[in-house]
């Protein structure tokens, strides 16, 4: 961990510049003592600012490796776009029933479980795509299908939550000790109430979240389920969060908001979660287009100030709205794809990527307002899932595939991706005051990071005072909260900063540009100086 002195107010972590030195004199000059120095200048209060700060030092934003490889880095030819280039296969048993991946620690995370479950967990070294490596892997008898993957370190030991599944009464959440991803391990699970399978949406587990002590897991009819998972070895049921009518898919994170969506339906709702176990509802809608006054959407997904839903029943494609605004989500733009049925949706910087049941497609996404249609992947079976990885994606489909070939390695772009992630939304918003002190502080990116690069120099927290603030970070695909190991002092700003060269894409291309808020726990709040 590196160590650079204290820190000042306008310090970027690379040393003091000419603006940054003038800066402080000036800031030194309107200051109460300053004012006394250098009174023939006079101080207007329209003139102060803010004394000088001396921030608690941080590490370097770029103190941070994997033990793994990381994305792709190997190119392609244009006649080897969009074809299938290897498989990913797991353990014996494995079902042709197969949905994402995800990066951990710079290594491929494979599940292979079908609904009914069964399982288990591989890690893959996809350096080179087309070459994958199986560097470990461990069956679970009870995982079922899982559509995200979680991960939290607790007393220096990480876990992975999935779907659990005994008989058809009897499931809930499993987890894996993936400390060491050469020998992952099945360690323990936590049987939900009302659980009722074969039914696949109804009465299961659905997707997770993990911020802090607690999962979030969407559970369908059986709404939002919080697992206390302080002691992974014996998570215990915490809360359950259920709204009549609503079938809950997905529970997606940003700092003090939590997004309920649907699995099947149009409705979508928002709540203030700063305190985790008393919700507020922010916003209940029903997602529309402009084409269509109600939208049944099979899942949706976060990418930067955008939820994403894949439109189903009446044609398949892309519905993006803009939560920039959680309180008063706005439709941002559709496309309509007549011979579509919309499954899982991924954004990965300004492209699209989803699964519409007998094809996927890579959408154009620069222009919220006018989506297209750029390729299609072809794969044998209801292909609901198409995960970008690099400059490849990894598409699979979760019944009726071929044997040995339920996920394929399709390369999507000649050149390995080296296109920076930007940070396109945060909560508490900057601005915002009178927030929880329990509240988690979130940024969502507009493509999935590599867990590993979200640290304490990545991701900054200051007190007013320039107190750093301890404390634990979770990232899941594109978004990283940061939960504070004590909360957050009563009446008090809390400057917070993502700097340029930290955080990371799974390719290990850093966010290029430094963002900065400030929120606060009372009802002032003090704004970073220009």
């Amino acid at each position: 961990m590196a160590s650079r002195g204290r820190n000042h107010l306008f310090g970027d972590g690379h040393g003091s510049s000419q603006k940054s030195i003038l800066a402080d004199m000036k800031r030194w000059m309107y200051s109460p003592l300053g004012c006394v120095l250098v009174f023939f200048i006079g101080c207007s209060g329209d003139e102060k600012v803010q004394a000088r700060v001396d921030f608690d030092p941080v590490p370097m934003p770029d103190d941070w490796s994997t033990a793994g490889p990381g994305g792709p880095t190997t190119s392609f030819s244009d006649g080897d776009l969009f074809a299938p280039c290897a498989y990913l296969n797991g353990g014996e048993g494995t079902a042709e029933h197969q949905n994402l991946v995800g990066m951990h620690d710079g290594w491929v995370m494979f599940p292979w479980a079908p609904e009914s479950g069964g399982g288990g967990i591989s890690f893959f070294d996809m350096s080179d795509p087309c070459n994958p490596v199986k560097v470990g892997e461990a069956a679970a008898e009870t995982m079922r299908e899982s559509h995200t993957l979680p991960t939290g370190i607790v007393n220096g030991r990480e876990y992975l939550a999935v779907g659990h599944h005994t008989d058809n009464s009897t499931g809930g959440i499993g987890l894996f000790d993936i400390t060491d991803p050469m020998n992952p391990e099945w360690v323990s699970s936590v049987d939900f109430p009302g659980y009722d399978y074969p039914d696949a949406y109804f009465r299961v587990a659905l997707s997770t979240t993990w911020v802090g002590d607690r999962l979030f897991v969407a559970a369908g009819l059986l709404g939002v389920i919080t697992v206390d998972v302080s002691d992974p070895l014996n998570p215990v049921i915490a809360n359950e969060v259920v709204d009549p009518g609503h079938i809950v898919g997905t529970f997606h994170v940003v700092g003090d908001v939590g997004i309920a969506s649907s699995a099947g339906l149009a409705r979508v709702m928002v709540y203030d979660i700063s305190d985790p176990d008393n919700w507020d509802v922010r916003a209940d809608f029903s997602v529309s287009t402009d084409f269509e006054n109600f939208t049944n959407y099979y899942f949706s997904n976060l990418g930067g100030e955008y939820m994403f839903f894949a439109r189903k029943n009446n044609g398949g494609g892309p519905v993006a709205w803009d939560f920039t605004d959680p309180d008063e989500p706005v439709f941002a733009g559709a496309l309509e794809v007549t011979d579509g049925d919309g499954g899982y949706v991924f954004r990965h910087n300004d492209l699209l990527f989803q699964g519409e049941s007998n094809f996927g497609v890579m959408y154009d996404f620069s222009d919220p307002t006018n989506i297209s249609e750029l390729a299609r992947f072809e794969l044998p079976g209801d292909l609901d899932t198409v995960t970008p990885m690099g400059n490849v994606a990894i598409v699979s489909v979760d019944e009726k595939g071929d044997p040995g070939k339920a996920t394929g390695v399709f390369p999507f772009d000649t050149q390995p991706d080296t296109v920076a992630p930007a940070v396109r939304w945060n909560r508490p918003a900057n601005g915002q005051s009178w927030v929880k002190p329990t509240t988690a502080i979130g940024i969502a990116l507009d493509e999935q990071v590599e867990p590993r690069s979200a640290h304490a120099g990545s991701i900054r927290v200051w007190t007013e005072d320039g107190t750093s603030v301890s404390g634990r970070y979770y990232t899941l695909e594109a978004a990283i909260n940061f939960v504070p190991d004590e909360p957050l002092p009563a009446n008090t700003t809390i400057w917070v900063e993502v700097p340029s060269g930290g955080v990371a894409d799974v390719s290990g291309n850093p966010v290029d540009q430094t963002t900065r808020f400030a929120f606060s726990t009372g009802g002032t709040v003090k704004p970073w100086p220009n």
